[in-house]
């Protein structure tokens, strides 16, 4: 015979319990490419406004229907000012002389602001798969949804994600697999990568959009440093023409010697629990116009995600960049990327 406690307990589980199906069958879905983690990357980018945002993090899919977000933002509204990452690479991957060294220079690595902590959002939705189209629901105050179209990698190690449509985003990139967020690999593994990984990215600066695609990204030629092992560093020489664009070089930039016309890379580890990188670089003929070893104007700050395939292995970023103009709005550089050897 029932206690009139336990009555009580019975009555309160009716209470609160969700409602079932009919058969009383926990509602499933399947996994978007049979895949439970994804590192996105996506951006409200348009040429006329002033107000575009990028967004970076992970998506986590549950058999259940459900799905959860934890990202980074970086919007024009509210611009973040660039960050010091504490890394600055060691003598046998940079140089504190600069002359016609063909490594880059011994600068602290910046990356874009309130990458090094937490994530700025996290939110919890919904999600189904029909055919190769993943749609997803927000449960936010405004009206957000999203769809992918969900591409298997042919050794079915990874699913990729191309944006369909969304309510708020306007550009996006998406990959997955069934390896924890917390799995990452060294910059010695990176470097080490035997595949060839191509960058595809949309970008925003003084107004206009520009696409790229198919771009090589030359892992391998970047150094590797001998004590500080989280990070990798290029000197791309000759880069005059990128470099005078904008017309910043008015005195440095017509020379074709490595100091003046190079280029300096950084890419480096931000956390050994996740996946977050970064990747910063400069025109060396920007720091000289300036009298500064270590250029602090304009960089290029782009936080990337690694892409780990099912086997752990790593495949690439999917990747942001977040660089606010210390001018005007209508000078920041916002982009969105990915660099893989699954396209």
């Amino acid at each position: 015979m029932r206690t009139a406690a336990a009555i009580l307990s019975f009555v309160l589980a009716i209470t609160i319990l969700p409602a079932q199906p009919a058969t009383g069958a926990v509602s499933a879905s399947p996994l978007p490419g049979g895949k439970t983690t994804y590192v996105i990357s996506q951006g409200h980018l348009k040429a006329a406004s002033r107000q575009n945002w990028v967004r970076l993090g992970s998506y986590r899919f549950a058999a259940d229907g459900t799905v959860s977000a934890a990202l980074y933002l970086w919007w024009q509204r509210h611009p973040k000012a660039r960050q010091r990452t504490g890394t600055v690479p060691d003598p046998s991957c940079t140089t504190k002389a600069g002359g016609s060294a063909s490594r880059p220079r011994a600068c602290e690595v910046l990356t874009a602001g309130g990458f090094t902590g937490a994530p700025d959002e996290s939110r919890a939705g919904t999600y189904t798969v029909a055919g190769d189209v993943l749609t997803i629901r927000w449960k936010i105050a405004q009206t957000w949804t999203e769809q992918w179209y969900v591409r298997p990698s042919p050794d079915g190690r990874l699913a990729r994600l191309d944006l369909k449509q969304s309510t708020l985003a306007t550009h996006g990139y998406g990959y997955g697999s069934n390896a924890a967020i917390s799995t990452r690999r060294a910059m010695s593994s990176v470097k080490a990568f035997p595949g060839s990984l191509r960058q595809d990215l949309t970008s925003w600066a003084s107004g206009k959009l520009v696409t790229s695609g198919n771009q090589p990204f030359g892992h391998s030629a970047f150094r590797a440093c001998a004590a500080t092992t989280s990070c990798l560093t290029y000197l791309q020489p000759s880069s005059r023409g990128a470099c005078q664009k904008s017309g910043g070089c008015p005195k440095y930039g017509g020379g074709t010697r490595p100091n003046i016309s190079s280029i300096q890379y950084y890419l480096t580890m931000i956390s050994k629990s996740d996946r977050r990188d970064t990747l910063w670089h400069w025109c060396t003929c920007l720091a000289m116009e300036r009298g500064e070893f270590c250029y602090t104007g304009n960089s290029h700050v782009k936080p990337l995600m690694q892409i780990i395939d099912d086997t752990g292995a790593f495949r690439g970023w999917v990747g942001a960049e977040a660089s606010f103009s210390t001018g005007t709005r209508a000078t920041d550089m916002l982009a969105v990327l990915r660099i893989s050897d699954f396209r």
